[in-house]
């Protein structure tokens, strides 16, 4: 039977308490003001000479800063290059991919991923339920933002140029269903914001309904939307919310992959 060597053993557990520590000072130092020596012994159930000797390294390589008068711990500037790695590593359909599968599955519709071109959404990605009727969507085709939740969705968290823009653009009907009226729309979007997501009641398409929501980047910027679409049979005013808050969570999983703080629902 292989065993693991004690100093390799060591090593590791070091390691693991050494990022408690770092952990530890991320959620409580504040702004900037660090956290102190004591505080972290107390808490985290050690002597203030392990996490002396926890934070050397983490020091060393800038993960954590040790203030000189006050002797007070906080974030270094290595912490801001890992996130800056991080994030530049990420495409939003890279990140979402995993959680829109997942989507998919729970609620046995087609979901949509998409990216505003103002006045338009693109469609970048698609997760069809092989067993129903095919959408009309198709990856890389763009839609008008008006007639669709997934433009909403991003619209109800955009300013107001980039509604400006959408009205500049036209906002012909092409079902008896299709909001027109910037100012109705203008309506819509505050609701959307209240309630998380938004609807497409076969604005778009006559027989289908569609839920979305926005997905948020570490700036806390929209920077796509996610929606579950079907047809008007399966997709009732009840479905519709009953799958709202799924679809609004999977937004949020995806924001926080790329980095967003906003809370979980």
């Amino acid at each position: 039977m292989t065993t693991t060597p004690p100093a390799r053993r060591n090593q590791s557990s070091s390691l693991r308490r050494a990022l408690t520590v770092l952990e530890y000072v991320r959620d409580h130092a504040g702004r900037g003001r660090g956290v102190s020596l004591t505080q972290i012994a107390d808490d985290l159930g050690v002597n203030k000479s392990t996490v002396l000797r926890l934070a050397t390294p983490l020091i060393e390589t800038d993960l954590l800063v040790r203030d000189r008068e006050t002797g007070w711990f906080r974030l270094g500037h290595g912490t801001l290059r890992l996130g800056q790695s991080y994030l530049s590593s990420l495409d939003l359909r890279t990140a979402a991919a995993e959680p829109l599968r997942l989507l998919q599955h729970a609620v046995g519709e087609t979901c949509h991923l998409v990216v505003h071109e103002p006045p338009d959404v693109v469609y970048i990605d698609k997760v069809e339920n092989e067993a129903s009727v095919r959408m009309a969507s198709r990856i890389g085709s763009r839609v008008p933002a008006y007639r669709t939740a997934v433009g909403k969705a991003i619209l109800a968290w955009q300013d107001e140029d980039a509604f400006q823009t959408v009205v500049a653009a036209g906002m012909p009907s092409v079902t008896q269903y299709t909001v027109t009226e910037p100012e109705r729309l203008r309506v819509e979007l505050d609701r959307i914001r209240r309630r998380g997501y938004a609807i497409d009641d076969r604005e778009n398409e006559p027989e289908v309904r569609c839920v979305a929501a926005p997905v948020f980047d570490h700036t806390d910027t929209v920077v796509g939307a996610l929606s579950v679409s079907g047809l008007t049979t399966r997709m009732t005013p009840a479905r519709v919310r009953e799958v709202g808050p799924m679809v609004v969570r999977t937004g949020l999983e995806i924001s926080h992959v790329l980095g967003s703080a906003r809370p979980l629902r």
